[in-house]
């Protein structure tokens, strides 16, 4: 039997608490993303139980439904037509969702955005030290070279 994608798209909305809980919706290639503003308001065994929800979780910041793919486009397109909710980006949805994060995991998560990107050339000069140390002692001369020295 197809999946009703109204009714599974209506029966989500009404287990989220409203319009008035809700801040952003997108999705990707197989989840429904939503930012609420309160998730105890969500009765999350009656959601899991929704026919074509797969699975409920929670990360980020951010409820996320697994639903399937292509699936997931059907609903949302339904979802954003009964909740009366305009399309969102992934991006869109992750900022609303961090936004929300207290400020200690804010500063936490800027702080790693700024060391995640340099920390292969962290690792790769770890690696070149080692290997240059490592012929230092096995060739005796390499280590009075320039080489060495850098």
């Amino acid at each position: 039997m197809a999946l009703d994608y109204a009714k599974c798209a209506k029966e989500i909305y009404e287990t989220l608490g409203g319009r008035d809980n809700l801040v952003s919706v997108a999705h990707c290639a197989t989840r429904l993303r939503l930012v609420t503003v309160d998730n105890d308001k969500i009765d999350m065994k009656k959601l899991e139980d929704v026919d074509g929800v797969k699975g409920v979780f929670s990360s980020n910041g951010q409820l996320q439904l697994i639903i399937g793919t292509g699936t997931v486009n059907k609903v949302y397109e339904e979802f954003l037509a009964v909740s009366g909710m305009s399309a969102a980006t992934k991006e869109e949805v992750k900022a609303a969702a961090a936004a929300k994060q207290p400020l200690i995991k804010r500063m936490v998560k800027t702080l790693g955005d700024v060391f995640v990107p340099i920390l292969p050339a962290i690792v790769a000069s770890g690696l070149m030290m080692g290997l240059v140390e490592a012929l230092g002692k096995a060739i005796p001369g390499f280590s009075d070279s320039a080489w060495y020295g850098i």
